[in-house]
């Protein structure tokens, strides 16, 4: 198995042992804190992010939004479409992590996609988020987005 596999593969919480949740409980409060200075420092209010890690976390809290608050009521191609597979492009990423990985990311933004099928919750998004900021500390250093033309939100 690869490094990603063994360090962010999921367990049901009651596979895990005390110290596991213990673990746990601390990777998730460092993944939060990342992803919040992620938001303050390269999401902007409105409109698409100038740096790639910018603009992949606003495409999944998009679409966390748009299911949670909205079941999906207003999922169109345009926007919600475009921000999967935008999330696909970059997180199917080799160089960032192995084949099971890749795997899983990819089933779980095929249930993104699914429109009259909202992913309600945070676990799915969560997830993904934590998977951004992975692809965030491999490459670093804030990579330049390209403004997609065709993306309406």
């Amino acid at each position: 198995m690869g490094f990603f596999k063994n360090l962010f593969g999921r367990k049901k919480e009651n596979e895990l042992g005390e110290y596991e949740q213990y673990l746990k409980i601390r990777e998730e409060k460092a993944y939060d804190e990342k992803a919040r200075g992620i938001w303050a420092n390269y999401v902007p209010k409105n409109g698409q992010a100038e740096f790639v890690v910018g603009e992949l976390l606003r495409a999944i809290e998009k679409l966390r939004d748009e299911a949670n608050r909205n079941g999906n009521i207003n999922f169109n191609e345009k926007c919600h479409g475009i921000l999967v597979e935008y999330l696909r492009e970059k997180l199917t990423d080799e160089r960032v992590f192995d084949k099971e990985i890749i795997s899983e990311i990819n089933s779980e933004l095929d249930l993104l996609k699914i429109e009259d099928e909202p992913q309600t919750g945070d676990e799915i998004y969560d997830w993904i988020s934590d998977r951004i900021i992975d692809w965030h500390l491999i490459y670093d250093e804030p990579i330049k987005h390209t403004k997609n033309p065709e993306l309406y939100c």
